[in-house]
C-alpha cells in the first residue's frame, strides 16, 4: 500500500462526525471497529479509552482540514507537524509475501504497528498519510464539503483541483439548490435559509478557487 493512500485513514475519522448535523458515530467500540474496517488488527485491541482518544484526535485532524480548505496552508502544516511530533510512525520494508512481473519481492515502505495502544497506531497512520498526500499533490487538495450543511472531509484527486463536495450526493443537491434558487430570483420569490447559505459558499468558492487548467 502507498502511504498516500493512508491519508484515508484520516478522513475516515473527521468524518464519523457531522457537526452541523449533530450526528456521532465514534461513541462505542462497535462504531469504531466500524471505523477501522473488517480484517484491522488495531481493532482487535480497542478500547473504551481508544475512543476517547481518537476522539479527541478527530477534533484535531478535522482542524487540518479546515485550515487547509481555507487557504491558510501554513495554519495546515503546523497543526499537522503537531500530531506528527505526539504519534511517531515506525517505517517497515515489506513486500516478502508480494512478487512483481519478474518475481522478485515487491518492496514497498510499509507503516509498522508498534504503537501502545490502538487509537495511537490509527492516528499515527492517518498523519503518516496525509503528510504524504500534503507533501505531494497538496495541500489545497484537501477540502471540506461546500454542500450545506454537509461538513466532511475529503481528498481532492480531480485533475484541475476543482473538487468541492465530499460525494456525488451533495454534489447534486448542491446543484438542485443551486438550480432552484436561480428560480426564485427570476419568479421574484424569496430563497430559503439553505439556498441563501448555498449560494454564500459558492460565491467564496468561486472568489478563491484557481482557475480550471
Amino acid at each position: 500500500m502507498e502511504l498516500a493512500s493512508y491519508a484515508d485513514y484520516a478522513v475516515r475519522l473527521v468524518n464519523t462526525e457531522a457537526p452541523a448535523r449533530g450526528t456521532d458515530t465514534l461513541t462505542s467500540l462497535d462504531g469504531a471497529r466500524e471505523m477501522f474496517g473488517p480484517g484491522s488488527q488495531m481493532a482487535r485491541r480497542l478500547t473504551d479509552g481508544d475512543v476517547t482518544r481518537l476522539r479527541g484526535v478527530r477534533t484535531r485532524l478535522r482542524a487540518v482540514f479546515e485550515a487547509a480548505a481555507e487557504g491558510d496552508e501554513v495554519r495546515a502544516v503546523d497543526l499537522l507537524n503537531a500530531l506528527l511530533m505526539e504519534f511517531p510512525v515506525s517505517p517497515q520494508i515489506s513486500g516478502h509475501q508480494q512478487r512483481d512481473e519478474a518475481g522478485r519481492p515487491d518492496w514497498h515502505l510499509h507503516i509498522a504497528d508498534h504503537a501502545a495502544n490502538s487509537a495511537a497506531g490509527y492516528t499515527a497512520t492517518a498523519c503518516m498519510g496525509l503528510a504524504v498526500h500534503l507533501t505531494g499533490p497538496g495541500v489545497d487538495r484537501l477540502g471540506i464539503c461546500q454542500a450545506p450543511p454537509c461538513r466532511n472531509a475529503y481528498l481532492d484527486t480531480s485533475t484541475n483541483r476543482s473538487r468541492r463536495y465530499c460525494s456525488d450526493r451533495c454534489a447534486t443537491r448542491a446543484n438542485v439548490a443551486a438550480y432552484r434558487a436561480r428560480k426564485r430570483r427570476e419568479s421574484g420569490s424569496p430563497s430559503s435559509p439553505e439556498e441563501r447559505t448555498g449560494r454564500t459558499a459558492e460565491a467564496a468558492h468561486e472568489s478563491s478557487a484557481p482557475a480550471d487548467r
